[in-house]
């Protein structure tokens, strides 16, 4: 492109250089001696032409700067082209254009994100600053003191029961010591004394465990204070919003020594303790202020899961945690620290009176497990008000309280113990409960809470025969099936013994008869070869035996004890009695439940048990669920008259006793080799079923008033039926629906039964002089000597201590002669 040529200043006309008539500066002159060619001829100029218009010879005006003139834009080095345009007629960038137009947009972009998560969340939490209230200690103690109101199953109150914060202390500022300050730091927030009321990284730390599937939260103690404080633990933003915002402003009005205090005041520990001081009563009975290092890291690791503090495995874990992070965070020296062990808390409720008028301490306890379960601690029922409606009919309690006292009644063996459950069949909701007294002495003869006996496994002993039963009917087997009921069989390597002459019945013997006389022999063979373990268990546990981790019974399935109710299967009397109403109640399973319905102080529902819906227990087609519990039914009906029981008058009933041997030791009395340490009696009518249990706190063996061994038919037996007595006394007469037999039936079965023996029927056990008979399977096929027996079965810790003996096998063991299936 040629060189643009020079610009006149603006608003000047150019200088022209040379004489007149010479040729415009910056034009060539032609070369000398040549004469320049004349101008080609031209028209005559127009008014409208330069010459008139006001412009020189070239066309442009004097007065321009040029820098417009198409005219020497030719000539010009530095105008750019003209703009490309694509084929949608938009201009065409340079890559420069297009960078530049880039960061133009992520500029504005970023502005916008400033703006909306910072300044508008900004003055959004400003304003939420000044809009919120930071709850103070004595509000939130007043909203908390509401008791809770428990009521039987006819809506009487009775009992209520004060919330703790009744009677607790709040600590002042400073009266709380740093070892249990730096413990809750340990085991809540490390960055306590030096975050704002909420800690960024902690917030982000529990977002990425939320991502990642993590566990851990990121609020701080000011903010897990805001939540106890309203009760308010809702997982919504808003309730995380307001939350930072009383947090934060907490921490501008109030000291970190104000806050923590606050805190440890209303912070529940469980044992319904809520604040430190009651926490320190409650576990230790001893002020907060003389706590060690070692009590208040448990006290402070149990913050987290306060329902959980009598699970010893879970408090250990946790405090152990909150100890090594007192010494990561130097608050413990480390020599310190292996000089601790763990702390061993007094007995729940042993240092407070319970105000519970008629309620009974083990229903009381129970209804709280159940509710606790469900997400309904003290904390939330005491901060309620809450009403709970209870199953419990107080004219069954009060007939089982004295059915078990009457059972007991000129007994003189210091060891024996006694249980009674009653269960609705119908609902599946507890109508008495008695697990022992509620109170007993210690060694010191110190008073002390009694055991719940009721909610402790123990061998069932025959009683679970009707298990064994209901897998052998679910294999589509009958009752007129036979076996071979003759006594000392060889099964499976050992010999199987039943309980005399009176519990046997020659080669063929149909189950219906094995049932009634409780032959072992029958039962250890159909368990052993037809139906095996796996399925007594898995019948068991469709009527309604729970076993870990919704309930405490065992059923040990690795080998065939289980058919005779002995080795490592154990049995609560609540889920006896639960699971025998699923018979009851034509083979429908209901759960069994203590609380009915559950409302706050303003009558609001938070749930009711009585919607809830039930199911088939033993098979999905509940007319075959039917059928299999009424052919169970069937064949325990008979048990009743043989066990020398009777039925209340106008109703029909069934039922099974249950015995388990006492497992002999070395140096023990000749006399304790026909001694039994449990014994059992479960049965049922239309309306209602319950199970009676009458044992030793182990394996211990038992004796009556006589010094003689006592079976299921002994006390367990006089005490069930007293019970069902008194409870149905005037209620309208009732019977069992009838179901077609399953299989081969019973009354198309001709057997030769072995004929019992002629002595005299009586509930007096054997002379000494009489033989031993032997309900339990031996590892010996010849020996009859009780003491030279070994028995199978898994080692008594794979059972809880207390729950009884996890030895023997087998059950059903009567006195003969004639005293009826153990």
């Amino acid at each position: 492109m040629p060189p643009r040529r020079a610009v006149p200043p603006t608003g000047q006309q150019r200088d022209r250089q040379g004489p007149p008539g010479s040729p415009p500066q910056g034009f060539r002159q032609p070369p000398g001696g040549r004469r320049p060619a004349p101008p080609p001829e031209r028209e005559p100029d127009l008014i409208t032409h330069h010459a008139h218009n006001g412009t020189d010879d070239f066309g442009r005006d004097p007065y321009d700067d040029g820098y417009d003139d198409a005219a020497f834009n030719e000539f010009a080095d530095d105008v750019e082209p003209q703009d490309e345009l694509d084929e949608n007629g938009k201009k065409v960038l340079t890559p420069a254009q297009r960078k530049k137009r880039r960061w133009k947009i992520i500029r504005r972009v970023a502005y916008a994100c400033v703006g909306l998560f910072f300044v508008v969340p900004a003055i959004a939490f400003v304003i939420t600053y000044f809009l919120v209230d930071v709850p103070t200690p004595e509000n939130i103690k007043s909203l908390q003191n509401q008791p809770i109101t428990y009521y039987d199953a006819s809506g009487q109150v009775m009992g209520r029961e004060l919330p703790p914060g009744g009677d607790r202390q709040l600590l002042k500022p400073g009266e709380v010591p740093e070892v249990v300050k730096h413990a809750v730091y340990s085991a809540e927030d490390a960055t306590f004394e030096t975050n704002s009321g909420f800690d960024v990284t902690g917030i982000l730390r529990a977002v990425w465990n939320q991502v990642s599937g993590g566990q851990g939260g990121g609020s701080t103690i000011s903010q897990q204070y805001i939540k106890q404080a309203t009760q308010n633990d809702a997982p919504t933003l808003t309730r995380k919003w307001t939350e930072l915002a009383k947090s934060f402003k907490m921490n501008n009005q109030q000291s970190k020594e104000e806050i923590i205090t606050s805190y440890l005041n209303i912070v529940y520990f469980g044992r319904g303790a809520n604040g430190i001081q009651a926490a320190a009563k409650a576990y230790f009975n001893k002020d907060a202020k003389d706590l060690n290092a070692s009590e208040a890291s448990l006290l402070a690791g149990l913050i987290q899961g306060p329902g959980k503090s009598e699970n010893q495995a879970y408090a250990q874990k946790r405090w152990t945690y909150v100890m090594d992070q007192m010494v990561a965070n130097k608050w413990l020296r480390a020599d310190e620290r292996a000089t601790f062990q763990y702390p061993t808390p007094i007995p729940k409720n042993a240092n407070k009176e319970q105000n519970s008028g008629k309620l009974t301490y083990q229903v009381q306890q129970r209804i709280k497990d159940e509710l606790a379960a469900k997400g309904y601690d003290e904390n939330k029922l005491f901060s309620s008000g809450a009403k709970i409606y209870t199953t419990i009919d107080p004219a069954a309690q009060e007939a089982a309280e004295k059915a078990t006292a009457d059972g007991m009644k000129g007994q003189t063996d210091e060891n024996l113990l006694n249980a009674l459950v009653a269960v609705d069949p119908k609902t599946g909701g507890v109508l008495a409960y008695y697990g022992g007294p509620e109170l007993v002495k210690d060694a010191n003869g110190k008073d002390q809470i009694g055991q719940d006996r009721a909610n402790q496994a123990r061998n069932p002993g025959s009683s679970v025969k009707a298990f064994d039963l209901t897998a052998f009917l679910k294999m589509g087997k009958g009752l007129g099936e036979t076996f071979d009921g003759s006594n000392n069989r060889v099964l499976g390597g050992r010999t199987v013994r039943n309980a005399g002459d009176s519990a046997s019945c020659g080669k063929e013997c149909t189950v219906a008869k094995a049932m009634e006389i409780s032959a072992n022999t029958v039962f250890y063979d159909m368990v052993l070869n037809v139906t095996k373990p796996s399925r007594v268990a898995e019948a068991a546990k469709e009527a309604g035996v729970k076993v870990a981790p919704d309930g405490k019974s065992v059923l040990y399935t690795d080998d065939n004890n289980i058919s005779l109710g002995g080795g490592g299967t154990a049995v609560t009397p609540e889920d006896m009695a639960a699971a025998y109403a699923s018979f009851a109640s034509g083979g429908t399973y209901h759960e069994q439940h203590f609380v009915a319905k559950l409302t706050n102080n303003q009558d609001e529902v938070e749930f009711d048990q009585n919607n809830i819906k039930t199911n088939p227990a033993f098979d999905d087609d509940a007319s075959k669920s039917q059928q299999i519990a009424g052919n169970v039914t069937e064949a325990l009906k008979p048990v009743i008259e043989h066990s020398k029981l009777k039925c209340p008058t106008g109703h029909e009933c069934a039922g099974k006793t249950g015995t388990q041997q006492y497992t002999a030791k070395d140096g023990d009395p000749a006399s304790y080799n026909d001694r039994n340490a449990q014994t059992w009696m479960v049965g049922y009518t239309p309306s209602v079923s319950a199970a009676v249990w009458v044992g030793g706190d182990g394996n211990k063996p038992l004796h009556d008033p006589k010094n003689k061994p006592i079976f299921g038919a002994t006390i367990a037996g006089p005490t069930w039926q007293n019970f069902m007595n008194l409870y149905l006394k005037g209620k309208p007469a009732e019977k069992f629906d009838k179901v077609q037999p399953i299989g081969k039936d019973v009354n198309d079965v001709t057997t030769t039964q072995q004929k019992p023996s002629d002595t005299p029927t009586t509930t007096t056990p054997p002379t000494s002089t009489e033989s031993s008979p032997s309900t339990e399977p031996s590892d010996t096929e010849t020996s009859t000597s009780r003491t030279t027996r070994t028995r199978p079965g898994p080692p008594i810790s794979s059972i809880n201590p207390g729950d009884g003996n996890t030895f023997g096998g087998g059950g059903g063991l009567a006195s003969p002669p004639g005293a009826g299936p153990g």
